[in-house]
């Protein structure tokens, strides 16, 4: 047996065992470890394979995490429970509701313009779907809504955190494939809001249809405009963030430092309690630990797909397709689609980026190839920066579509009124909506690259 051979067998157990429901990190790690195992006990026989397996397992997780670049991770994490516990997410969803109720379905597209808003902020689909279906679903099932639309806009909105910096799964895209943490921040600020401007559409097109979500009325201009400043923490840690990311004058892990504090110092003056502040930060490093142990997991795993050779057969295998480059790549996105329904977004990612990437990059013409020699018209650097972008917008196809659909369990756990299946029929517009942005983002990379390409 070859060690190509023991890497098929294993990645086909490591798929059986996410199936069944073992966490990606413990089964990644596991698989990776038994992998290393039997890989060195042929070329040095059981016990010295054993040992060397240990000490590989041991020294890569540590060495790899412990890069500045992950640093990024808690800050942002910080940034969107800190805004939560403050109540900055329900002054935003009361300044979206004045500002865009008079629409057909006008609370629903203030949610979804709520929701980037606290996407800005938090970096997390879930956290976002949790807390507006706190803040947002009553609202609206209160003036008429139906329960469909109402749990759907909450679950769909929340996967706008995944493109709208600062997002948890960009970075560990840019991590996993070893790119520009602050240019790929910045890449899913278009696209984040190109999908929500998609979303909006939708909306208004099926409730001027279905007349299922009334418009609200009643607000006066003064009303509205004393909503603004409740906005104001927010959009200031959004300029922070964005501003200080796209001018150079800051790291990733320096702007969230200093969104966290502007969010802490405004909370505390707004009236946050030791209490409050407890609970964002238990809550943040709860989250910070699944994540780091998430990638620590599957370093392993990474590191004996290496040995097996199976990112390299891979791409010779991608490569050699009868198919043209923009062929084989729409099929990989279908390929996410389709795997999206079995594993959560981050498990999608880190199991797959290590075989993928290589193979799309190859595909490009390579990791270092220029615009004008590139398959898909794009350097090297831009290319990874855009099949991230598409990697992580599929991704966030799985938070909503069953039997995953992870936003979707999270609407349904907050409103026990409403069967996750509700949740799902409610969200088909919105997977059609994501559809509609791939293809927009594919058909127009600049989307995409144009924001990195001028930093």
């Amino acid at each position: 047996m070859t060690p190509f051979d023991i890497g098929l067998i294993m990645t086909g157990v490591l798929l059986v065992l996410v199936v069944i429901g073992m966490r990606v990190a413990f089964a990644a790690a596991l698989v990776g470890m038994v992998g290393l195992i039997a890989i060195f006990s042929m070329r040095l026989g059981f016990e010295k394979g054993v040992i060397t397996a240990l000490k590989m397992a041991g020294t890569v997780p540590h060495s790899k995490s412990v890069t500045y670049s992950l640093s990024v991770l808690p800050t942002f994490i910080l940034i969107g429970f800190l805004a939560f516990y403050a109540g900055f997410t329900r002054q935003l969803f009361e300044a979206a509701k004045r500002w865009l109720g008079w629409l057909p379905g006008g609370m629903a597209v203030g949610t979804v313009f709520a929701t980037a808003g606290f996407a800005a902020v938090s970096g997390a689909s879930v956290a976002t779907a949790a807390v507006f279906s706190r803040v947002a679903i009553p609202e609206m099932l209160a003036v008429g809504y139906s329960k469909r639309l109402s749990s759907a806009v909450v679950a769909a909105g929340g996967t706008l955190a995944s493109l709208i910096p600062p997002s948890a799964i960009l970075v560990i895209y840019a991590i996993l494939v070893e790119q520009s943490v602050a240019k790929l921040l910045i890449a899913g600020f278009l696209p984040g809001i190109f999908s929500a401007f998609i979303y909006v559409i939708i909306i208004i097109g099926m409730s001027a249809w279905r007349g299922d979500a009334p418009p609200v009325h009643g607000f006066t201009w003064g009303q509205r405009f004393a909503s603004v400043p409740g906005t104001l923490p927010i959009v200031s840690v959004v300029a922070i963030i964005f501003g200080s990311l796209y001018y150079g004058i800051a790291t990733p892990t320096e702007a969230g430092a200093l969104g966290a504090f502007v969010v802490l110092v405004t909370a505390i003056v707004n009236g946050m309690r030791g209490r409050q502040l407890g609970q964002a930060l238990h809550e943040t490093a709860k989250l910070t630990v699944m994540i780091f142990t998430l990638i620590w997991g599957v370093l392993v795993y990474v590191r004996f797909l290496g040995f097996a050779g199976l990112p390299e057969a891979f791409k010779e295998f991608i490569v050699a397709l009868e198919f043209s480059p923009w062929m084989t790549l729409v099929i990989i996105l279908c390929a996410y689609a389709v795997l999206g329904m079995f594993i959560d977004a981050i498990g999608m990612l880190v199991l797959t980026l290590p075989v993928v990437y290589p193979a799309v990059m190859a595909l490009n013409g390579g990791e270092f190839v220029s615009a004008a020699d590139s398959s898909f018209g794009m350097s090297g650097e831009l290319c990874a920066i855009w099949f991230g972008i598409l990697v992580v917008k599929m991704a966030e196809l799985c938070l909503i579509t069953p039997p995953i659909g992870l936003n979707c369990f999270v609407v349904a756990g907050v409103r026990p009124d409403i069967p996750v299946q509700e949740v799902f029929r409610g969200c088909m517009p919105f997977f059609v909506a994501d559809g509609l942005t791939i293809a927009g983002l594919v058909a127009f990379p600049a989307i995409v690259t144009w924001l990195p390409s001028v930093m």
